[in-house]
């Protein structure tokens, strides 16, 4: 059976107007917002955003994700994920159009598993914008990939529980007005069984909910929280869900919620190669731009295709989740290589800019902080990919060095080292013959081991084709290259300067 990931008229329409609304308005609105330099008072932050979300409301494009009755768009989760590659290309994107997470998660959860009371309390508010919430579940003592492990415990008392634990990176909890909090109300049975938690809707503040502090992590200092729970009592109509469904419903929210994460981060991966492409076709470096390097254009290709990869499987986890098949393999599998598919994309987005790709004000203003932070601080010192450039050209010198001490007359006309001077630089030593080198210093070209000068006059260099070394072009060296080939078989590609 055809699986077709074409956007209908209407939905391909929605996409193009969420395209012009990112990049037309909202980028331009909050470009400077992470300038030091420029940074705006938090009233005029806040009036920014407000203002921007009131647009995307007057433009449709408000709650993509929910269903119309709720005042959302109405959108499957194909759909979705190309509205959100289209928001995420700014990190305030998916906030404005009020589709980002915890609270996108959160409302799919309240609105599958609330009562209809849960729903107007908590549902209502987040959908029309005017609360945060957060969803505390992972924990410092046990496994965060095994929520069956959870030491947070709630006891019955009457008709509240008592909750007591410890919690930490709850995302958004600091500013949330409410909390879904997973805890274990079951705690006669075995270890390791899923239907021994349960759900908890808490408001807060709260007595007994205290925020110790913010996990400071590469993403900043801001946005995770510690929380501990001392005697935290809660009425038993705050369980969402039911009492032991905790674990059905965790897996319930994350599953699109994970898929939702992969469809901004590949919004950041598009920018990054975007960015790439535009740094490899404009700067210039030995010899010619960037974008005519072998090294760069496998960097950029390699890029693509990963990109490529990462929509089809978000698509295709897409389209199950969609049509109610089992997507939890789907989801996973795309979680994990979209998730290391843009550290490689934006690591190679790095490298190309050079010491420019470590300012994230001047080459990062658009790609998160957070993807950012360990590339960054891999490439600190000198990026790696240069080290591999010199590494490559100390292994050529030494296979050739090696292979010198035959005579010409053993090798084929393939074997023979084709040289192109200027090039090779400090290795000029190694991957010439000794009789070569005599002969270019016999016709005036000076060689030493700091690189190659040009001292001989056009046809001086005649005189060593019998040689088979390919000899580079001569001339001025111009500022950037003259024509849009700048290579070595282009009468016009500079000569090295003498040192």
């Amino acid at each position: 059976m055809p699986i077709d990931f074409t956007l209908a008229p209407e939905h391909e329409e929605i996409r193009a107007r969420v395209h012009d609304f990112i990049q037309g308005t909202v980028i331009p609105a909050v470009r400077d917002f992470d300038d030091e330099e420029k940074v705006t008072t938090r009233a005029e932050y806040l009036t920014t955003i407000f203002d921007l979300r009131e647009q995307a409301k007057a433009l449709g494009l408000w709650l993509p994700h929910m269903p119309t009755e709720w005042g959302g768009m109405g959108l499957g989760h194909v759909e979705l994920a190309m509205v959100q590659a289209e928001s995420g290309k700014t990190r305030l994107g998916p906030w404005i159009l009020n589709c980002m997470a915890p609270d996108e998660g959160n409302m799919h959860t309240l609105l599958h598993w609330g009562t209809d009371e849960q729903k107007e309390k908590y549902l209502r508010p987040l959908c029309e914008g005017v609360q945060f919430s957060c969803f505390a579940m992972t924990e410092p003592e046990v496994a965060g990939s095994d929520p069956t492990l959870i030491r947070t415990h709630a006891i019955k008392d009457g008709d509240e529980w008592i909750i007591n634990g410890h919690k930490w990176f709850i995302s958004n909890a600091r500013r949330s007005q409410f909390a879904i909090l997973i805890a274990k109300t079951e705690l006669d049975v075995p270890e390791g069984s899923r239907g021994a938690n349960t759900a908890f809707l808490i408001d807060l503040p709260a007595e007994g909910w205290n925020d110790v502090r913010e996990v400071e992590t590469m993403h900043g200092s801001t946005g995770h929280s510690e929380i501990v729970i001392e005697d935290l009592r809660v009425h038993d109509s705050q369980i969402l869900g039911g009492r032991g469904n905790g674990h059905r419903l965790g897996q319930y929210r994350l599953g699109p919620a994970r898929l939702a994460h992969c469809m901004r981060w590949i919004a950041q991966a598009e920018t990054a190669l975007d960015m790439m492409v535009d740094r490899a076709l404009t700067r210039y470096s030995h010899g010619s731009i960037l974008a005519e390097k072998q090294g760069i254009q496998w960097l950029i290709a390699d890029s693509a295709m990963e990109l490529y990869q990462c929509k089809l499987m978000v698509l295709h986890a897409a389209y199950k989740i969609d049509r109610g098949e089992d997507f939890r393999t789907e989801v996973s599998m795309a979680k994990h290589f979209v998730a290391n598919s843009l550290n490689r994309i934006i690591d190679r987005a790095i490298q190309v800019h050079g010491a420019l790709g470590l300012d994230r004000h001047a080459a990062g203003a658009h790609v998160p902080a957070r993807p950012l932070g360990p590339v960054r601080r891999r490439c600190r010192r000198d990026p790696p990919d240069a080290h591999r450039r010199a590494h490559h050209r100390r292994l050529q010198g030494h296979r050739v060095d090696e292979r010198r001490h035959r005579r010409p007359a053993d090798l084929t006309v393939a074997d023979r080292p084709r040289i192109a001077l200027g090039v090779l630089g400090s290795m000029a030593e190694h991957l010439f013959w000794p009789e070569h080198l005599a002969r270019l210093e016999a016709v005036g070209t000076v060689i030493d081991r700091r690189g190659v000068a040009f001292d001989a006059e056009p046809e001086a260099f005649a005189q060593l084709a019998e040689a088979d070394i390919l000899v580079g072009h001569w001339g001025a060296r111009p500022s950037a290259p003259s024509c849009s080939t700048a290579r070595r078989s282009c009468a016009c590609s500079p000569t090295p300067p003498a040192r």
